[in-house]
C-alpha cells in the first residue's frame, strides 16, 4: 500500500511508520522537515495549512490510505477533504478518547459510548472533527475511518496524570531526585495504557480494511492500572521510592499555570476502561505485546541516555512545590486544631521549600 501520514514523527505516528516501512508498504509523510524522516521513507516538505501549495505538491499522487495527525478543527476535516477526496481510498482521521462522555454513565467504554465533554475544549473540538468527517462520509462518499487513542506513550514519553509544557520528564526526574509529586485525586482513578508499537499494529492492520470505512475504532489496549499503580511501576523502574502527594482535581484545574486547562476534569480526573473487541475482530492480530513494566523501563533507560528528551521546567517545579506545600500545610493546620499531630505517612512529601 502506499500510505500517507501528516505529521508522521509524535510519538504515535511515528511506530505506524516505521511498522509500514518494515512491512514492506510505501510510506509518505508530509511535515514541514524540521524532523529526520524514518529510512525508506518519501517525504513531502509542506506546509498542511498552505492548502494551495499543497494541493499543486500532490499533483499525481494518489494513495491507498491518508491519515492526518494534525487535525483540530472541523476546518481542519474540510480542508483534508478539499485536498484527498478522490485522491485516497481510504481517510483515517485521529480522534481522541477524551471525546467520550465525561462523566461517565456507565464505566466500560466501547465505540457506542456518547461523545459528550462539557469540560475540555480541545474534546469537543475532536467531537466537531468526528461530526465532519462522518457528514462527509454520509453526504460525499468520502471513505472515513476514525480511530481514537488513549493514553499512548512510548520510549521518549511516559503516560503521567499531571504534567507541565514540556512532557514528562520533569516529573521522571523529580521521582528520580527523591522530590514529591502529585497525583490527582486520591490516584484511583482507573487508567488505560497502550504503547505506540502495539497502538502502530492496531492502527495498520485498520488501512485497507473495507469494514473500517464508515466505522469509529478504539485503538487502547488490554492494560488498565490506577494513577497510584503508574507512578508506583515508574518509580521502581527507576529503583527509587516514590513520594506522592494526593491532591484534589478542581485544586489542580484552577491553579495550573500551564496550558493543559480541562485536561483534569474533561480527562485525567475519570476511570477510562475500554472494550476493545471491536479492534480485535476488524486487527485479529492487534494485543498487547509491550507490557506497561517493561515499556517503562524501556523509556527511563532511554530517557536518560539522550539528553534531547530531557528539558528543564523550573516553573514546573515551583508550581509543584507551591501546590504541595499548601496542601501539606492545609492538613497540618486542620490537625494542629484537632489537637493531632502531623500523619506519618507525609514526613517524606513534606521536606518541600516553600
Amino acid at each position: 500500500m502506499r500510505v500517507l501520514l501528516i505529521g508522521g514523527t509524535g510519538v504515535i505516528s511515528s511506530a505506524i511508520s516505521e511498522l509500514l516501512i518494515r512491512l514492506g508498504h510505501e510510506c509518505w509523510l508530509l511535515n514541514r522537515g524540521n524532523r529526520p524522516l524514518p529510512e525508506g521513507a518519501h517525504g513531502i516538505v509542506g506546509d498542511i495549512q498552505d492548502e494551495a501549495q499543497l494541493a499543486r505538491q500532490l499533483e499525481g499522487l494518489t494513495f491507498d490510505a491518508v491519515a492526518d495527525f494534525l487535525t483540530f478543527q472541523a476546518d481542519d476535516i474540510l480542508r483534508d477533504f478539499r485536498l484527498f477526496q478522490g485522491r485516497t481510498r481510504q481517510y483515517i482521521g485521529i480522534s481522541s478518547a477524551s471525546a467520550f462522555q465525561t462523566p461517565l454513565s456507565n464505566y466500560l467504554i466501547d465505540e457506542s459510548t456518547p461523545l459528550y465533554n462539557p469540560y475540555w475544549q480541545y474534546s469537543r473540538d475532536k467531537i466537531a472533527c468526528e461530526e465532519m468527517m462522518m457528514k462527509l462520509y454520509r453526504e460525499e462518499h468520502f471513505p472515513v475511518t476514525i480511530v481514537r487513542p488513549s493514553h499512548t506513550y512510548n520510549q521518549t514519553k511516559l503516560p503521567l496524570a499531571v504534567v507541565g509544557n514540556r512532557g514528562s520528564y520533569p516529573v521522571v526526574k523529580r521521582i528520580r531526585e527523591g522530590k514529591p509529586v502529585i497525583i490527582p485525586g486520591d490516584g484511583t482513578s482507573l487508567w488505560t495504557v497502550t504503547h505506540s508499537r502495539d497502538f502502530a499494529v492496531g492502527f495498520v492492520g485498520l488501512l485497507g480494511n473495507a469494514h473500517a470505512i464508515g466505522e469509529a475504532v478504539n485503538i487502547v489496549g488490554d492494560e488498565v492500572y490506577t494513577w497510584n499503580q503508574i507512578y508506583q511501576m515508574v518509580a521502581d523502574a527507576m529503583g527509587v521510592p516514590l513520594k506522592a502527594v494526593h491532591v484534589p482535581c478542581d485544586f489542580l484545574e484552577h491553579t495550573t499555570p500551564f496550558d493543559n486547562q480541562g485536561g483534569m476534569w474533561g480527562d485525567k480526573s475519570n476511570s477510562t476502561v475500554f472494550d476493545n473487541s471491536k479492534l480485535k475482530r476488524l486487527v485479529p492480530d492487534f494485543r498487547t505485546a509491550v507490557r506497561f513494566a517493561d515499556g517503562a523501563r524501556e523509556a527511563i533507560e532511554y530517557i536518560f541516555s539522550h539528553p534531547e528528551c530531557m528539558p528543564e521546567e523550573p516553573e514546573l517545579d515551583d508550581w509543584f512545590d507551591r501546590v504541595i506545600s499548601a496542601q501539606l500545610a492545609a492538613e497540618e493546620s486542620v490537625l494542629a486544631a484537632m489537637g493531632k499531630g502531623k500523619k506519618d505517612k507525609r514526613q517524606d512529601a513534606g521536606a518541600v521549600s516553600d
